[in-house]
């Protein structure tokens, strides 16, 4: 009987489409984000020729960083995939536990930082953020829900 409920869950898939966006952000840091946006550009507020002084080994160094920085977001993303389609889809507190830590420090970081700097992006990452916060909601209330007298 368990095994039924657990299968028709919602928690489960929120945080899997969590996760699955998660992996596409890492996914664009790899292959298409270039090194330096206008966002970018507006936040270093330089003139254009300071900024050429530094641009080529700047736009090399960022290069590197954002392959780094989407390697882990793809890590992070498939591994949130992951713990969704196992323990957090059987009710473990553990699980909903590691994947709250996890959301804060990797999606809700991200997006509280991108509303610091202003980016162009903040308002889809909050997005993001807030599909893993309900992914978690949903977690709580499927196990109060499951409680006898609950």
């Amino acid at each position: 009987m368990k095994q039924q409920n657990e299968s028709r869950t919602l928690s489960w898939i929120v945080l899997t489409a969590a996760g699955i966006a998660v992996t596409g952000i890492g996914s664009y840091f790899i292959f298409l984000r270039l090194p330096l946006l206008p966002e970018d550009l507006r936040f270093l507020a330089l003139p254009a020729p300071e900024l050429d002084i530094i641009r080529p080994r700047l736009e090399l160094w960022l290069s590197h960083v954002f392959i780094v920085l989407g390697g882990y977001a793809v890590a992070t993303g498939v591994l949130t995939i992951a713990l969704a389609a196992t323990s957090f889809r059987a009710h473990s507190r553990g699980a909903a536990m590691g994947a709250s830590i996890g959301g804060a420090a990797s999606i809700g970081l991200m997006a509280v930082v991108n509303f610091a700097i202003d980016s162009d992006f903040k308002w889809v990452l909050l997005g993001i953020a807030l599909l893993w916060g309900c992914g978690l909601g949903l977690f709580w209330w499927e196990a109060r829900s499951a409680r006898p007298n609950g």
